[in-house]
């Protein structure tokens, strides 16, 4: 039973003849009924009543209508949905995010993809260090990943998203913290709260850095892993911290978020394996580019 044979066999008992069904189908007359009649063979039992006026279906005949108008539809729809997959409708992408890029891009992310792709499922990590994230994209447990650049890191594709200035994360009540902006080196008396170290975080490297181009190391340092967890720290009194300026949308009680005198900056890149992408994955790229 060919699916041609099963269109021709539902034009011909929709249209009540072999001559509107060959118009309907685009094929010539004679076609439409080798393929019914082929059909019929197949199957050992009649499908129309002929006249010379018209056609009508058989009792297997209008059980087969049934049947071939779920199948077709059927057909047509797993068509559609090749097609969607190829065009990067349907599928499922993962998407790991730095702790700056998970509080105001993995939640706009979140709502472009549910309104402009419904068929894409998306597994959303944030709170991630940037290497971690490298890890993951290389062992293919991530399909993407919106995140610090990792440098000439073998086998990944990295696109810059945007650039971020660093801000000065300071408890509400230190000494400075009215003011309107400081320099890296007003802080050279206060314990730094930062990301992990041993190349675990690229930010706690570039605030490293930042303090030592200003002539002083940190007289101590607390170690977090997460963003959120680390101003919650600044907010108990801990420290200080540097920060791209993204983090101010954690907007805690007990911090103020104050303006470095020429800040270092930081790009903030998109990341995924080498050799191509899927085209759900490409699909998302394209939409994380655009609301960045």
């Amino acid at each position: 039973m060919e699916l041609r044979e099963l269109r021709s066999f539902v034009a011909v008992a929709a249209s009540g003849g072999f001559g509107r069904a060959a118009e309907q189908l685009h094929i010539a007359q004679p076609a439409v009924s080798q393929q019914v009649k082929r059909l019929e063979r197949e199957l050992g039992a009649p499908l129309f009543l002929r006249t010379t006026r018209s056609v009508e279906l058989t009792p297997a005949g209008v059980r087969l209508l049934e049947r071939a108008k779920v199948i077709l539809a059927e057909v047509d729809r797993a068509a559609e949905d090749v097609r969607r997959v190829q065009a990067g409708g349907i599928g499922k992408v993962s998407v790991g995010f730095v702790g700056t890029a998970t509080y105001d891009l993995l939640p706009t992310l979140s709502r472009c993809v549910r309104a402009r792709l419904p068929g894409i499922t998306l597994e959303l990590r944030g709170e991630r260090l940037s290497p971690a994230l490298s890890a993951s994209l290389l062992a293919s447990e991530l399909d993407l990943a919106v995140m610090r650049d990792p440098g000439p890191e073998g086998g990944l594709a990295v696109s810059r998203l945007r650039t971020e200035r660093l801000v000065a994360v300071l408890p509400a009540d230190h000494r400075l913290a009215t003011a309107r902006s400081v320099t890296i080196g007003d802080l050279r008396d206060d314990i730094f709260v930062l990301h992990p170290s041993d190349r675990r975080s690229t930010l706690h490297a570039a605030v490293i850095g930042a303090c030592r181009a200003a002539g002083f190391a940190p007289i101590d340092t607390v170690e977090v892993a997460e963003t959120a967890t680390l101003v919650n720290f600044v907010a108990a009194g801990i420290g200080v911290s540097v920060v791209p300026h993204p983090v101010m949308a954690l907007n805690l009680a007990g911090v103020r978020y104050t303006e470095l005198v020429d800040p270092p900056r930081l790009d903030l890149v998109l990341s995924q394996r080498r050799g191509g992408m899927q085209p759900a994955s490409q699909a998302v790229a394209r939409i994380i580019a655009s609301i960045v």
